[in-house]
């Protein structure tokens, strides 16, 4: 969860500062200007964006503006008291309407090789051996109250001729009363950057947000724009763009020499790049200033207009000592942009006017369609090739625990400016709005149920285990929780109980931990449990807690073991960039199903097994973040790597067999800008030893034996094989492969959007001892396993359908017995 009900609201026009002009340039027709520049007699500049708008924060004692583009003849524009805003047109030269030329070809691709070739030269991270600086950083939601109409609007509706029903909606006058007092939302954050052995850490000393004692890290972590304009991989909004200076940009973008504009004292280049694929309206695009000496960034410009207006600037100060371009502040703004539909974002739906159609009235604009987010960040103190002690370098971010308790004077001490009445008067009126509208309990209770827990005093109660069906036990009721920090922050007691109204039994499971080292969330556990679970499933013990309001696919498992296990583990995440398990654990096991297991002639219909495992889940793209609740993981990246190894424990309370089991799983996920998503997953496992059924592989079937396709029709599981009837196939050893690509929403009507996902899924394996095995029959996977699938999710109030077709070796006589229908479900918690 990434954000919040204040931050559901963006988009905007423009700034309004004490001493900032604003204003559009265009040429003679009126068509405008993008990227002109504009310039004081100080030396300070800005540029027009893609509509020619342009924001300019200017001193009292400037009186005039220049205003420049490259084939137009430029303008001194004089400022007159009390005016805002400009509209300047240029007209265009008449003599000369060649670009700088630098050599026969393309002048801007010359000067851009240059800039590809002398990156390491003058990229920070490269060049300097390490450096060190402090961060500023203010980030607002609000929205200039000038532009909104703040009148009372009202429309008629006639009932008949002699009666007429007025509506008042005062929403812009509201909205305009507030915006006129406060922001939306605000934050501030003082951070300490440490570069060195080519690793860049975030220290967060100071946090301040309106509204919360205790910040939300995960807003905190959101990640608005690249550090470094010099990554292969340019990330804007938490999403990546090949950089226009990248060593193989010159596929992806077309450039252009507009201008010669002095930065700093030094000239510099002005090149504009846009990405080459006209009908890609989310594409990277902007300005780069390049040094004419050193071919150095001076300042960037990176914008995405598409539905959102979303840019990103990057000033930088040049260091002599250095010789180098060193970042000194940086932008980011998010404002409404073009749209065709509804999109959702920051955890929110966000309404915008899309393409209506004939019988559909457009929908009337909302004062909160002009709001937008801004944020500004101001380096300084900044010290060049110190070799600072980093400590926990693995971690990208680590937020100290006095972060959020610095008095104002800490803050007085870092801020640029000091806070405006309206900045003030926000942490007042959202603190006091905070504490009666009980926001920051309210949003502990949202991420508690969407985790499947629900808050009742010291207890979260477990949603999971209220109810839920299968086969075996008909339907399951219970109740299970765990005490939370209002119970005690170092301690912990968790349990359920539950009955089968099929079987008739009782299950139950008691446990406890203790926090062994909060910085690395290191636990000791032991636990007694009861209970019974499908035969041949892999369960990976650093797996993520899975919420689901329903669990499809047991609804339809028979086979299950009964187990009574005691367990003791440590959970930690002290090996940088991972999270792990190591258990001890002893387990007595029936099967509740025809088997014996024949071990040497000895036959088993029930036994014990003591095991050591050890279970780990490494990340090494990944970002994480310390906070003063423990290590998470800030930002989530692919590929990631999960392993288990379980050992056997010959001769050690009564244990029956001697066996080893290695488990292993790769994930891997792409999203393409369009909104389209590739999914890979690669998973196995081997079990070496004697190993009974229970604890082989099923490589997860999810068919009915059934007669006919209609009867077959259930719920689709997660990563399952829709068309492997249950019970099919065993394996002591098997590989299995997962791909899935999803389009983006398509509408059908109004309230119709399926999302079409393509599937294909394959698995070989092999039994090596099948003579122990007695009772069931089954078939091997040595010849492999294939499927192939379309599902189309979301169709309807999150219901959706999917079609499914077995094929290869394992391909069954009948043509209908290879087809699967299956219902989904997608419940979308607008994470």
């Amino acid at each position: 969860m990434k954000l919040f009900c204040f931050l559901t609201l963006f988009f905007t026009l423009t700034i309004q500062a004490q001493f900032q002009i604003n204003g559009i340039v265009t040429d003679s027709n009126r068509k405008p200007l993008p990227f002109a520049t504009i310039t004081t007699s100080d030396n300070n500049n800005t540029i027009t964006d893609v509509d020619g708008k342009f924001d300019l924060k200017i001193s009292s004692k400037i009186n005039s503006i220049s205003v420049s583009y490259i084939g137009f003849q430029t303008r001194i524009i004089a400022l007159a008291d009390n005016k805002k805003f400009y509209l300047i047109s240029l007209s265009q030269k008449t003599d000369d309407l060649k670009e700088v030329v630098v050599s026969s070809e393309n002048p801007a691709l010359t000067i851009i090789k240059k800039v590809i070739a002398n990156k390491n030269l003058n990229n920070p991270q490269k060049k300097l051996s390490s450096f060190e600086y402090k961060t500023y950083n203010k980030l607002i939601v609000t929205a200039n109250p000038d532009s909104i109409d703040g009148r009372i609007d009202s429309s008629a509706a006639y009932k008949d001729f002699n009666k007429k029903q007025i509506n008042i909606d005062s929403s812009d006058y509201k909205f305009k009363e507030i915006i006129s007092k406060q922001h939306l939302f605000q934050t501030e954050k003082v951070s300490q950057y440490q570069f060195g052995n080519n690793k860049l850490k975030e220290t967060i000393l100071g946090t301040k947000m309106a509204g919360f004692k205790q910040p939300v890290y995960e807003i905190i972590a959101f990640n608005l724009q690249s550090i470094s304009i010099y990554d292969s991989k340019y990330e804007l909004f938490e999403t990546k763009h090949q950089s226009p200076i990248a060593d193989n940009a010159f596929t992806d973008y077309n450039y252009k020499l507009l201008d010669t504009v002095p930065i700093k004292g030094r000239n510099t280049y002005m090149i504009y790049f846009k990405n080459k694929k006209k009908r890609k309206s989310n594409g990277l695009e902007g300005v780069l200033y390049v040094d004419q000496e050193n071919f150095a960034i001076a300042k960037a410009v990176m914008r995405i207009k598409g539905v959102l207006d979303i840019s990103g600037i990057h000033e930088f100060e040049y260091v002599p000592n250095e010789k180098i371009w060193f970042q000194s502040n940086t932008t980011f703004k998010i404002v409404k942009g073009k749209n065709d539909d509804d999109i959702k974002i920051l955890g929110g739906t966000i309404q915008f006017d899309g393409d209506v159609e004939d019988n559909f009235e457009q929908r009337k604009k909302s004062a909160s369609d002009f709001t937008y987010l801004l944020s500004e960040s101001n380096n300084f103190d900044i010290h060049y090739n110190t070799n600072p002690i980093i400590k926990n370098p693995s971690l990208y971010i680590e937020i100290k625990d006095d972060a959020s308790k610095k008095p104002e004077e800490f803050w007085n001490t870092y801020r640029k400016e000091s806070l405006d009445l309206k900045s003030q008067k926000t942490y007042q009126l959202l603190d006091s709005i905070s504490i009666s509208k009980r926001i920051e309990k309210r949003l502990g209770l949202g991420r508690k149920i969407i985790n499947g827990y629900l808050p009742i005093g010291p207890i979260d109660l477990d949603l999971k285990k209220i109810i839920s069906y299968n086969n075996y036990e008909g339907f399951r009721l219970g109740i299970g929780g765990i005490t939370n920090d209002r119970f005690s922050k170092n301690f912990r007691i968790e349990g359920y109980t539950a009955y089968g109204t099929k079987d008739g039994n009782f299950k139950y499971s008691l446990g406890s931990g203790v926090l062994l080292d909060k910085s690395t969330n290191t636990w000791l556990n032991g636990s007694y449990t009861d209970d019974v679970r499908e035969i041949a499933s892999t369960v990976f013990a650093v797996d993520k807690r899975v919420f689901k309001i329903y669990d499809p696919r047991p609804i339809n498992i028979s086979t299950f073991y009964k187990y009574i296990s005691w367990k003791a583990n440590v959970q930690t995440k002290i090996i940088p960039k991972t999270e792990a398990v190591f258990e001890l654990s002893r387990t007595y096991v029936e099967p509740k199903f025809d088997y014996m297991f024949n071990l040497n002639g000895q036959l088993y219909s029930s036994y014990i097994m003591t095991t050591a495992m050890a279970s780990i889940v490494w990340a090494p793209f990944s970002d994480f973040m310390q906070t003063p609740t423990g290590r998470t993981e800030s930002d989530k990246r692919f590929p990631r790597f999960t392993f288990q190894y379980t050992q056997s424990l010959p001769n050690v309370l009564e244990n029956d067999f001697t066996f080893s089991k290695i488990d292993f799983k790769t994930e891997y996920e792409k999203k393409y800008l369009n909104g389209q998503k590739t999914s890979l997953l690669l998973q196995g496992g081997v079990a070496l030893g004697d190993v009974p059924i229970t604890h082989l592989y099923n490589t997860m079937p999810n068919n009915l034996t059934k007669e006919t396709v209609l009867q077959r029709i259930t719920f689709a599981g997660r990563n399952s094989f829709e068309t492997m009837y249950f019970n099919e196939f065993f394996s002591s050893q098997y590989v299995f492969f997962q791909i899935k690509h999803g389009f983006d929403r398509i509408k059908i009507l109004k309230k119709v959007r399926p999302s079409l996902v393509l599937v294909t899924r394959m698995a070989w394996g092999n039994m090596e001892k099948p003579e122990q095995h007695v009772g069931p029959a089954y078939k091997t996977l040595d010849k492999g396993f294939f499927e192939s699938g379309i599902e189309l999710n979301r169709i309807f109030k999150g219901f959706g359908l999917g079609g499914f077709y077995r094929y290869g070796p394992n391909q069954l006589l009948k043509f209908e017995d290879n087809i699967a229908v299956k219902i989904s479900y997608v419940l979308d918690l607008g994470l």
